[in-house]
């Protein structure tokens, strides 16, 4: 089945749309890479969706304005992706939409919302859409998240010793072999919002981490942001940018006067690398498999090498997976297990009671046409 991946992270720049063709093999899901395209959302709506995001607030008239307009980017990103990679054959649509908001409170996560109406896509493309992955795994218990976490543990299971997969968006993630999976803390967000800040909006991140490279280290200042209770929760346990934004940054500048802003990223770039580094110490790693956009910050990954001395620290990229692709393709292989009545979770990784099917099913042009419902889960994941 060739299935398309729709996917936009934390950093809310673009849609990124990966192609896949998956197939059940035995015990084995084997997935062909077909290549990704991104579209980038336009200035206005990633304007809009910027104000709307906390710690700012919105209205529901906005909501549903953004739910549409998204759902439209989203669309235009799997038309030309089935055109461009799938030769017009694309049969499904994976869609994760775009999260505005992840409900924590009292170590518990109680909702998640998705932005980007999968109507809108499936009107566009003809084909059925799987979209709304995370309440369900809510509804049983879970964090909602990572939901990456299974493809996770498939990928990379019969790895030698204890390779742990870590993707850095705005929020990072990491994936143990156990099956211990949680969100670290910030990836690029407070990164990306110091960026902003301190340009006036010129710039939306620290390219190759130029700012990083030319800034030192604030040592009270990154005393200061390791406070950040967060980091202390134990497993699984999940965040997003309803805590890590600009103002959790304008609260840990309080008091210091003004400091270089190469210092300021050097130092959030450095908070981002502690935390992962601690994340992955606790795990056990013998191995970081990293992917997202942070990877294309060397200052990042150099500064998480240096704290994780005798771990191998690579990108996925080495083990034939896009880095910039894999979590779009993650979403299509979940689309994929949702279409066959498989689950699309692990209990250890989430904490939920139980595992689930994730999402709901849009229909495409030609109604609802499901294929057979498969016997059993895959035990692997192999790249074609």
């Amino acid at each position: 089945m060739r299935v398309i991946g729709l996917m936009s992270g934390t950093s809310y720049d673009a849609v990124d749309a990966a192609a896949a063709e998956l197939d059940l093999v035995g015990d084995s899901l084997v997935l062909k890479p077909l290549g990704m395209v991104s579209e980038p959302y336009d200035g206005e709506l990633r304007e809009s969706l910027a104000a709307a995001l906390p710690p700012g607030t919105t209205t529901l008239g906005e909501v549903c304005r953004l739910d549409t307009l998204i759902g439209q980017a989203f669309a235009a990103a799997a038309v030309r992706a089935d055109r461009e990679l799938c030769e017009g054959r694309a049969e499904s649509v994976a869609s994760h939409g775009q999260t505005v908001y992840h409900w924590v409170a009292e170590k518990e996560v109680h909702g998640t919302l998705q932005l980007g109406q999968p109507a809108w896509i499936a009107e566009a493309t003809g084909l059925p859409v799987v979209a709304d992955f995370r309440p369900r795994d809510i509804a049983v218990g879970g964090q909602g998240a990572p939901l990456v976490s299974l493809f996770d543990l498939l990928w990379l299971r019969g790895r030698p010793g204890r390779p742990v997969a870590l993707n850095v968006g705005g929020i990072a993630n990491l994936t143990a072999p156990d099956g211990t999976a949680f969100d670290t803390g910030p990836g690029c967000a407070l990164i990306d919002a110091a960026a902003r800040g301190f340009s006036g909006g010129a710039l939306a991140y620290d390219t190759d981490g130029a700012l990083a490279g030319r800034g030192r280290v604030h040592g009270p200042l990154l005393d200061r942001l390791l406070e950040e209770p967060y980091y202390a929760l134990p497993a699984p346990k999940t965040t997003g940018k309803e805590l890590f934004h600009l103002g959790h940054l304008r609260d840990a500048l309080a008091g210091f006067g003004t400091l270089p802003a190469e210092d300021v990223v050097a130092t959030l770039t450095m908070l981002t690398a502690r935390t992962v580094a601690d994340a992955a110490r606790s795990v056990g790693a013998t191995e970081v498999v990293a992917s997202g956009g942070g990877t294309r910050n060397p200052v990042l990954m150099g500064m998480l090498g240096h704290l994780l001395p005798g771990v191998a620290v690579r990108t996925s990229d080495e083990l034939g997976l896009p880095s910039g692709a894999k979590e779009a393709y993650a979403f299509a292989v979940l689309g994929f297990l949702t279409l066959h009545g498989l689950p699309g979770t692990e209990p250890a990784s989430t904490g939920a009671r139980r595992p689930s099917v994730l999402g709901s099913v849009t229909p495409g042009r030609d109604g609802l046409r499901l294929p057979p419902p498969a016997d059993r889960s895959p035990t692997r994941l192999l790249l074609d």
